[in-house]
C-alpha cells in the first residue's frame, strides 16, 4: 500500500538517494532537484514547486510539479522518480495521478513535461504516453548534438 503526502525535511536524502540510483539524472539535475527541494522545504506551496512523497514502508518515490510562470492554468511536472527496486509496482502511475488531480483541483488545464529523446529515456516517454500525454513539440538538438528535447502534454480541462 502506497501513501501519499507532502514531502518533509526527513525524506530529503532519500530523495536524492532514489535520483542517483535510477541512472536517469546527471549530477547537475540531481544538484537542481536538490536545489528545487530545499525552496519546497523553506516556502511550501509558494516555492512552486508542490513535493509529494510515495512511502510504504520506505520513501519510495516522489513528484515534483507546480504551476507554469506566465500561463493561465498550465503547470510543469519537473520530477518523478521511484526507487529502482520498486519500479514496475504501479507507484509511479499513483504518484502522476496524484498530481494530475492536484493539479485539476487547482484549476489547472493542460500538464506539460519535458524529457529526452536519448534512447535511455524511451521507458519514460512511453511512460507518459500510456497515460494520456502526447508529444506536444520536439526540439532538435536541444541538450546537445542529437539529444532532442521532447514536450509531452496532456489536456486535463477544457477551461
Amino acid at each position: 500500500m502506497v501513501k501519499i503526502r507532502p514531502t518533509i525535511r526527513e525524506d530529503h536524502d532519500s530523495i536524492i538517494n532514489i535520483l542517483k540510483r535510477t541512472d536517469y539524472f546527471t549530477d547537475e539535475e540531481i544538484k537542481i532537484a536538490d536545489e528545487l527541494l530545499n525552496s519546497y522545504f523553506d516556502n511550501s506551496l509558494d516555492s512552486g514547486y508542490w513535493t509529494y512523497t510515495a512511502v510504504t514502508d520506505q520513501v519510495a518515490g516522489y513528484v515534483c510539479y507546480g504551476p507554469t510562470p506566465l500561463t493561465d492554468g498550465t503547470y510543469d511536472i519537473y520530477w518523478i522518480a521511484v526507487k529502482p527496486e520498486l519500479q514496475g509496482q504501479k507507484i509511479g502511475t499513483e504518484l502522476l495521478s496524484f498530481a494530475e488531480d492536484d493539479i485539476a483541483k487547482h484549476k489547472g488545464r493542460l500538464i506539460t513535461v519535458y524529457t529526452s529523446s536519448q534512447e535511455k529515456y524511451l521507458s519514460t516517454r512511453s511512460f507518459y504516453v500510456k497515460r494520456g500525454y502526447h508529444e506536444g513539440c520536439r526540439i532538435h538538438d536541444y541538450y546537445h548534438p542529437g539529444d532532442d528535447l521532447v514536450v509531452y502534454v496532456k489536456q486535463i480541462s477544457e477551461d
